[in-house]
């Protein structure tokens, strides 16, 4: 099952529980959720604006044409 098994995993979650606690997890982990929720908001947002400036958009630009010596 890899370098791990599943009682060494139970003893390193215990550990964590004992050093900082279910309260601090728990507030840890909803901090996360909600970084994670605010960077796909402004991910999602930013693609709105992305798709919105490239309609309607003209390209100006000069033609120049090459002559062969």
């Amino acid at each position: 099952m890899g370098a791990f098994s599943l009682w060494h995993w139970l003893i390193v979650l215990l550990v964590v529980v004992l050093v900082f606690g279910t309260k601090k997890l728990r507030n840890m982990g909803s901090d996360v959720g909600g970084a994670v929720k605010e960077f796909k908001k402004a991910v999602k947002d930013n693609g709105v604006e992305d798709a919105t400036k490239e309609v309607g958009t003209t390209i100006e630009a000069e033609v120049t044409e090459k002559t062969k010596k």
